[in-house]
């Protein structure tokens, strides 16, 4: 009995520790910033060299579809209609490249560690993000914020 009581309080600790360290809402996406993610297939130089290929073709396609939109939401539902659009321009990078793997692109909440980009600091979170995943997308990424 004494083990018994001693394991429930023990796990009332635990809990009660999660619900103070955890703060309420913490998988809401943060509202002012959308990330841009390019993840290379692997980390090999090949892949890493056009994982850059790709994002400048991306930036170059996504630039005038950016400077359209004078909102958070409005830049989502115009990435969401240019979806396959984006696939197509990775694919064709790619392909121009010699390489066989394809691209997928999607519109997702994605958790994220702090990054400091150029004086910004985005805190540790959940963020809307487009990704763009080229082959397994299991390489470092390149990615920038809207």
């Amino acid at each position: 009995m004494k083990k018994f009581c001693i394991s429930l309080i023990c796990l009332a600790i635990i809990i009660l520790t999660f619900a103070i360290c955890v703060p309420a809402g913490s998988a809401q996406p943060n509202e002012k910033y959308l990330r841009i993610h390019v993840r290379a297939n692997s980390n090999s130089p090949e892949d890493q060299a056009v994982k850059y290929a790709v994002r400048d073709e991306l930036v170059a396609f996504l630039t005038p579809v950016v400077a359209s939109c004078d909102s958070k939401k409005a830049l989502q539902n115009a990435l969401e209609s240019h979806i396959s659009d984006l696939e197509g321009v990775a694919d064709g990078a790619l392909r121009a490249r010699g390489f066989s793997y394809g691209a997928e692109a999607k519109l997702c909440v994605e958790e994220f560690p702090t990054r400091v980009y150029e004086g910004l600091t985005l805190d540790e979170g959940y963020y809307d993000a487009l990704i763009v995943n080229l082959g397994e997308g299991a390489g470092d990424n390149w990615w920038c914020v809207v």
